[in-house]
């Protein structure tokens, strides 16, 4: 009863904070974003990070590592995704520049969309063009940018277990640029803004936690299928761990 009625007040205090946050930082995106050359990318990625960990905790939402993450090296980073809020939860807690894999659709909507775009290789699923375009670049940032993050269930998670399939693209990539895969866990998140309603918020900690990074290193297309089951029993274990599931 308590949070049914302070809910709808939360949920205001979020999107009011969200939206004149974002327009104050918009002219600061909007000039760092003229040429769109590699250095404004970086610059738009270190306000992000600033802005997210500033939001998140200002709306009671802070976030905590557990683990940690290694210092050097690239890494195909896949986390599990099950909130509208994942991504932001990540910006704060990963040391180091990356560019995530995300949906298209999402550079469609006013302000939000263009910063979207700014850093986010975008995909449309339902095109194999797209699809295929989408590998190349994120191939492309990481022989020459940094990291990038893919969550491979592709969608919210939505079946109660703690994971959905994964899809192959992360374990092709990672297989293909001998580039190790680090597993990371939001085991909060669906808490924090549940999937099922842009409503349903509420505020509590965010943990992120990083597991070991899993080598890649003489693997080929042929050890996709045990890379993929590896990975995935992995981060279905440890979020056992973390939470409880139907």
């Amino acid at each position: 009863m308590f949070r049914k009625v302070l809910q709808p007040f939360f949920t205001a205090w979020v999107l009011l904070t969200f939206t004149i946050s974002i327009l104050v930082c918009f002219p600061a995106f909007l000039v760092l974003s003229i040429g769109g050359r590699p250095k404004g990318r970086r610059a738009i990625f270190r306000l992000i990070r600033q802005w997210s960990s500033l939001w998140l905790w200002l709306i009671g939402m802070p976030v905590k590592t557990i683990g940690k993450m290694p210092g050097e090296g690239k890494f195909i980073i896949v986390a599990n995704h099950i909130s509208y809020i994942d991504t932001l939860v990540i910006f704060p807690s990963i040391r180091g520049y990356f560019r995530p894999l995300g949906k298209k659709e999402i550079s469609k909507i006013p302000v939000v969309g263009f910063i979207y775009k700014q850093l986010v290789i975008m995909v449309d699923r339902s095109s194999v063009y797209s699809r295929a375009k989408s590998m190349r670049l994120l191939w492309r940032v990481l022989h020459h940018e940094g990291s990038i993050i893919i969550f491979p269930e592709g969608t919210f998670n939505e079946t109660g277990r703690p994971l959905k399939e994964f899809y192959d693209g992360a374990f092709r990539l990672a297989i293909n640029t001998h580039i190790p895969i680090l597993p990371v866990l939001l085991p909060d998140t669906v808490s924090r803004w549940h999937y099922s309603a842009w409503w349903k918020l509420w505020p509590g900690l965010n943990r992120v936690v990083f597991l070991d990074p899993v080598p890649v290193s003489g693997l080929t297309l042929e050890n996709l299928p045990e890379l993929k089951q590896q990975v995935y029993n992995l981060m279905e274990t440890t979020l056992k761990a973390y939470n409880q599931y139907d």
